[in-house]
C-alpha cells in the first residue's frame, strides 16, 4: 500500500510539473531580432528597479517620453533641466540599447519665452530661428554620438484636411522654413545623426498625402532628412493592413528610412478633442476587447514584418498597462489597455499574438 501511495504521489508531482507553465525566458525583441529593434517610451523611473528589469528583457531601444520635450528640458531661456534626461540616456549606453531622442520642434510642450521677448512682445523670424538652433545645438551637442536618431520635427501637419500645415506659433512666426532649419541644425549639431519627420494618423490617405508632400519637398530642397516616425497610436478599428502597408511602401520610396515610433493600440475608437468620461462610460477591459485587440496587433505585425526591409524600429508607447498615457488622453479618467503587457507586466494574448509566427 505504501509503495501504491508512494507511486500515486510521484505520478501526481510529475504532471503538475509537465501542466505548469513553462517560464519564458525570451523577451520581446529576441523574437523580432532578425527583423527591427523593439523600443519602448519610458521616463527616468524606468531606469531603476523593477521596470528597468523588465526593460532590459524586453527592448534594445528606449525613447524619453517627455524628458526631452522643449518645456520640460529648457524651461527658461538659461536653464535646462538635464537630470531626467542624462539617466535615460546613461541606462541606456550602460546597458548597450539604442536610444532615441524625442523632440526638438513641436507645437505642444514649448515654453512661451522661446516665442516672446520679456515685454511680451513677439519675436522676429530670425530671433525665433536663432533661438530654436541654440536649442538644438545644446541638446543635441550633449548627446552626440549617444542618440542614434531624433524626433527632429513632430506634428507640423494640420488635423484639417483643408489645411496644408498647422498654423502653430513656429508657422505664423517663421513660415514654412522653420523645418528644414530645424533638420538643418540637427545635421549640424550630429552630422551622423538619422534624423526623422514624426506625425500621427500617417495611414489615413488624405493625411499621408500632405505629409508625403512636405517630405518630398524636404528631400527635393537637399534637406539633412533620414526618415520617417509613423507614431502608431492605433486602436482596435484603424488603420487596415493595406493603409498601413501603403503607407510604409509610400514613404520608403523616398528613399526614407520608417519607424513605428510611438506605438499601442487602443481599445477605444480615435478622439482628438479633450473630455471628461461620461456617466456609465466602458471601462473594463472586456474579453471581446481582448480578442479584438490580439487580432489587430497580430495584423500590424504581420504588416511590419513584411516590409521589415523598410522599417528601422519599432517603439512602443509605454511599457505595460500599469501606466498608458491613454488614460488621460483624451478621455480623463477613462483607463485603457493599449499594450501587449497587463498591469502586472505579464503578457497579454496580444503578446502571444505577434510573437508566436
Amino acid at each position: 500500500m505504501n509503495r501504491i501511495l508512494t507511486l500515486c504521489a510521484a505520478i501526481i508531482v510529475l504532471c503538475a510539473f509537465q501542466l505548469a507553465p513553462v517560464k519564458d525566458k525570451k523577451g520581446l525583441k529576441d523574437y523580432y531580432k532578425s527583423y527591427f529593434p523593439m523600443g519602448v517610451a519610458v521616463s527616468g523611473r524606468s531606469t531603476t528597479g523593477q521596470e528597468a528589469d523588465f526593460i532590459l528583457k524586453h527592448f534594445n531601444s528606449v525613447t524619453p517620453e517627455n524628458s526631452m520635450k522643449m518645456g520640460p528640458i529648457h524651461p527658461k531661456q538659461n536653464t535646462y533641466n538635464w537630470a531626467e534626461s542624462d539617466a535615460i540616456v546613461n541606462f541606456a549606453v550602460k546597458n548597450k540599447l539604442k536610444v532615441r531622442g524625442h523632440n526638438l520642434c513641436w507645437h505642444e510642450q514649448t515654453p512661451d519665452w522661446i516665442f516672446k521677448h520679456e515685454d511680451n512682445s513677439v519675436v522676429s523670424k530670425d530671433s525665433l530661428l536663432n533661438r530654436l538652433r541654440d536649442h538644438i545645438h545644446t541638446v543635441v551637442k550633449r548627446y552626440k554620438g549617444k542618440i542614434y536618431a531624433w524626433d527632429v520635427v513632430n506634428e507640423a501637419i494640420d488635423d484639417n484636411p483643408a489645411n496644408y500645415l498647422r498654423p502653430s506659433e513656429w508657422l505664423k512666426i517663421c513660415g514654412e522654413e522653420y523645418i528644414a532649419k530645424a533638420f538643418i541644425y540637427a545635421h549640424e549639431a550630429d552630422p551622423d545623426a538619422q534624423l526623422y519627420y514624426n506625425d500621427y494618423n500617417t495611414e489615413r490617405p488624405e493625411k499621408r498625402d500632405r505629409i508625403f508632400k512636405l517630405l518630398k519637398q524636404l528631400k527635393d530642397q537637399g534637406v539633412p532628412i533620414h526618415g520617417v516616425g509613423l507614431q502608431g497610436h492605433w486602436s482596435l478599428y484603424e488603420p487596415t493592413k493595406t493603409e498601413l502597408q501603403e503607407t510604409i511602401q509610400k514613404f520608403a520610396s523616398l528613399g526614407l528610412k520608417v519607424q513605428i515610433t510611438e506605438m499601442d493600440v487602443s481599445v477605444y475608437p480615435w478622439e482628438k478633442e479633450r473630455r471628461k468620461i461620461r456617466p456609465g462610460e466602458q471601462q473594463l477591459y472586456t474579453k471581446e476587447m481582448e480578442d479584438k485587440q490580439s487580432k489587430k496587433y497580430a495584423a500590424l505585425f504581420e504588416v511590419l514584418r513584411q516590409e521589415k526591409a523598410s522599417l528601422t524600429g519599432v517603439t512602443f508607447w509605454n511599457v505595460s498597462d500599469r501606466y498608458s498615457w491613454l488614460d488621460t488622453y483624451p478621455v480623463e479618467g477613462r483607463k485603457n489597455y493599449p499594450l501587449l503587457f497587463d498591469q502586472e507586466y505579464k503578457p497579454k494574448k496580444a503578446f502571444w499574438s505577434v510573437t508566436k509566427f
